[in-house]
């Protein structure tokens, strides 16, 4: 009379108490991998800032270089666009409109 018969709860997937808590494991080729992606990207920007060094005659990298490096290139930018860089300042930049209008001579 209770309504308890043979059938009971159907029983899914089983899953794990890491599963459960929301834990994630990871594999064991993954700091490596992690450790190669951020090996490439500090060579990138160090390249990329040691080029905007010498354009300045300097042979040391200040974070004014590191900033006209990242915000040169159009990837780096967009990863580190929330990033701002302690002293490196702003890119260069004038308005088209306040140039001087170009007026062609006639001979």
């Amino acid at each position: 009379m209770s309504g308890r018969g043979k059938g009971g709860k159907v029983k899914g997937k089983a899953k794990s108490r890491s599963s459960r808590a929301g834990l994630h494991v990871w594999g064991a080729g993954a700091p490596v991998y992690l450790a190669a992606v951020m090996e490439y990207l500090a060579a990138e920007v160090l390249e990329l800032a040691g080029n905007a060094a010498r354009d300045n005659k300097k042979t040391r990298i200040i974070p004014r270089h590191l900033q006209l490096a990242i915000r040169n290139d159009e990837e780096l930018n967009k990863l580190l666009a929330g990033v701002t860089i302690a002293q490196g300042g702003v890119l260069p930049n004038i308005q088209a409109v306040l140039l001087p209008k170009k007026t062609e001579k006639s001979s």
